[in-house]
């Protein structure tokens, strides 16, 4: 099936905006989610990395599921720590959303100018995601050193992150983990953009906001499923090398030795520790990411005179 192009974007009127205009929507709707979905994000990470079950039966679980982690968090480090790891997080996703909207619309208008199938959006999507993370990558991994310190801290924010981890891990340090970021990135980026527009499809006949918003939470769903221990084997991965915190979490020598080592000390269920986190954040993140930019498509491309309800 061929799903149409969303009303108010049609690829024909896309294809005419500037490069400048994806980058910048990018960015926007990059920013916006990500103030509305960092909670997740620290409750996700807290969970991966996280050896013993995630279950109230195992009485050594530091978190055993969502409700008592976030009791857990705000009780020992307060509100804000939902919101740890914010800055490098925020730079993160400004950045990674602009180069992938910009990514997908420039490899969809050269490569499929003419096509609108879940191939063509798949592959472009795929491309925009595959070269934002490998742009971004150093700054997911002091991210997830932010967020998975607890108390007392290692690092005092981002900028100390950068230099600690420069002094006493060297530049590699910067870029651990990411061969399984980019498995995992890659496909799950593809996956967004051509779930998104199957579903977009689909709902043509919902009210424009609504049928954005329920095609991206579908999208994330789907997508975050298709790829999430690849997402799992990544994060422990990236705090390898962080101080004493790292024997939490296990050593490891590389993503395969990583993937044998959480089936056999965890079990297949070990792969998806924090699944369930993930996938709220994944479809609120794609819900927003999609709306934002449509919206911000919307205001930057159409005059104020013409403006209606979008």
């Amino acid at each position: 099936m061929t799903p149409p192009t969303t009303p108010t974007s049609p690829e024909s009127e896309r294809a005419k905006d500037t490069s400048s205009v994806y980058f910048v929507a990018g960015c926007v709707s990059g920013f916006l989610t990500r103030c509305i979905c960092q909670p997740f994000d620290v409750l996700k990470i807290r969970f991966q990395l996280q050896l013993d079950p995630i279950t109230v039966k195992c009485d050594s679980a530091k978190y055993s599921g969502i409700k008592q982690a976030s009791r857990l968090i705000l009780r020992e480090e307060g509100i804000t720590a939902f919101w740890k790891g914010h800055l490098p997080a925020q730079t993160l996703s400004v950045v990674y959303g602009g180069i992938q909207f910009y990514g997908y619309e420039f490899s969809k208008n050269w490569l499929f100018p003419d096509r609108n199938d879940f191939n063509s959006n798949f592959i472009s999507g795929a491309l925009g995601g595959g070269t934002a993370m490998a742009v971004a990558h150093p700054l997911d991994v002091i991210r997830t050193r932010l967020i998975a310190q607890g108390e007392p801290k290692t690092y005092n924010g981002m900028f100390d992150a950068m230099r600690t981890m420069k002094r006493r891990e060297g530049p590699r340090a910067f870029y651990k983990g990411l061969l399984s970021n980019l498995l995992q990135v890659t496909p799950y980026n593809g996956a967004c953009f051509a779930f998104y527009h199957f579903f977009r499809g689909l709902l043509e006949d919902v009210p424009y906001a609504p049928a954005n918003l329920l095609s991206g939470a579908l999208s994330g769903f789907a997508s975050k499923s298709l790829v999430y221990p690849f997402d799992l084997i990544k994060k422990r991965l990236q705090v390898q090398g962080f101080m004493d915190r790292s024997h939490r979490f296990g050593h490891y020598n590389g993503l395969m030795n990583c993937a044998k080592s959480v089936l056999a000390s965890e079990g297949m269920k070990g792969f998806f520790k924090g699944y369930v986190p993930a996938c709220m954040k994944a479809m609120a993140m794609s819900a927003c990411q999609f709306t934002f930019y449509e919206a911000a498509i919307f205001g930057l491309t159409t005059p104020l005179t013409d403006r209606g309800d979008p």
